[in-house]
């Protein structure tokens, strides 16, 4: 498991690939210095319930990985997650399967 750390929190668990795409699409709103929410599920083996971040420039972001090796990165995966932060409740880390079903349902085509 890899681990988003933010500001002085313990962190929060994510699976390796899961937050590999998520660092990027994290790091391109914050680049240009947008704050925003970040939503999740939290899994019943972790106690089950939802979990939302406001995520500011301001704050310093730690992204542990375990692995020696980056994944190959899906941009389609990458660009549903960025455009969910363009809607009400924010930036929802999703599955990889359902990246294009999000992109389709917003009306987006899919990334190359």
């Amino acid at each position: 498991m890899a681990r988003l750390i933010y500001g002085a929190s313990e962190g929060f668990e994510f699976d390796e690939r899961t937050l590999a795409h998520l660092k990027i699409a994290i790091t391109a709103k914050l680049r240009v210095r947008e704050s925003f929410l970040l939503n999740w599920v939290v899994p019943a083996d972790k106690g089950s319930g939802r979990m939302s971040l406001w995520i500011s420039p301001e704050v310093p972001l730690i992204f542990v990985f375990h692995g020696s090796k980056p994944p190959q990165l899906n941009k389609t995966w990458i660009d549903a997650m960025s455009r969910s932060a363009h809607g009400i409740r924010g930036m929802t880390v999703m599955a990889e399967n359902e990246a294009e079903a999000y992109l389709r349902a917003a009306g987006a085509p899919a990334a190359p």
